[in-house]
């Protein structure tokens, strides 16, 4: 497991990218991603989620500020230089599984572009990426393609949960798995599919939390009225009106678990009958 984590660093004002010798930045990383995110893998398989320096969130709300693409340039070069170290020291051949959200996943999308695509060693070993909480298109790679079913492999896994009833043209033809049947149709999956998830506080599950229907590069879920799902209200977007971003994985904890065991089943098994 490559774990890549979201922005935890917030400051507008200072540092473009967060100093590693943060530790309070380190500690609410821990807490607000790790625990909420990367757990999600811990009995998947090795879990290898190297601290980076991250860019600042204000880095991509002033997309026409010089300093901008440098900070997320800066932030690439050590989540790159980790995944090197990776392979290098910690994987060994082995399969592995890529998983980010939000500004994890802007580097995670960029490496494998670079790394993995045009790879055909590194894409055997690939049993999936989980390209979370960013702008990712379905034929975004030539040799990685959107994953159909829940045992599929060698490929891309996406989505950007939101209310029901969004329709925000920005996100129209973006990658949409529903992670309640892992297809890419538009059929709404009951909250009975839901197995479970996991409020912010991490204390408690909450089966069939809620539905999930891709919509026009959206996955619309049903508001689930209960706390720790934190809502995003964007404004100045009348169009997408309340944003699931931040739980984008907490509202489909026990179903995304369960779908990364059964793929690296899948892929062993594959392998086995290969040989």
């Amino acid at each position: 497991m490559f774990y890549v984590h979201p922005t935890t660093y917030f400051w507008r004002l200072g540092y473009w990218n967060a100093p590693l010798r943060l530790r309070r930045l380190q500690r609410y990383t821990a807490r607000a991603s790790l625990r909420n995110q990367a757990s999600l893998f811990y009995d998947v398989g090795r879990l290898y989620a190297p601290r980076y320096r991250q860019a600042t969130l204000y880095t991509f709300f002033a997309t026409e500020d010089p300093n901008a693409q440098p900070a997320l340039d800066l932030a690439y070069a050590d989540v790159k230089a980790a995944f090197h170290y990776y392979l290098a020291h910690y994987n060994h051949g082995r399969p592995f599984i890529l998983a980010g959200h939000s500004q994890g996943t802007t580097h995670l999308t960029r490496l494998l572009h670079e790394l993995v695509d045009d790879n055909p060693q590194l894409r055997k070993q690939l049993v999936a990426a989980y390209l979370v909480g960013r702008l990712v298109k379905p034929n975004e790679y030539q040799h990685l393609p959107a994953l159909r079913d829940s045992l599929q492999t060698g490929g891309i896994i996406g989505w950007n949960t939101a209310v029901r009833g969004t329709d925000y043209q920005p996100y129209h033809g973006l990658l949409v798995t529903n992670p309640l049947t892992w297809t890419l149709d538009s059929a709404n999956a009951p909250a009975s599919l839901n197995r479970g998830g996991v409020p912010l506080n991490f204390r408690r599950i909450d089966p069939h939390v809620t539905t999930a229907q891709p919509y026009r590069g959206v996955l619309w879920v049903d508001d689930p009225h209960r706390s720790g799902y934190r809502r995003l209200h964007i404004p100045g977007r009348r169009e997408l009106r309340v944003s699931f971003h931040i739980v984008d994985y907490n509202l489909f904890y026990l179903n995304v678990r369960q779908n990364a065991r059964a793929r690296v089943r899948a892929w062993q098994h594959r392998e086995t009958d290969k040989q």
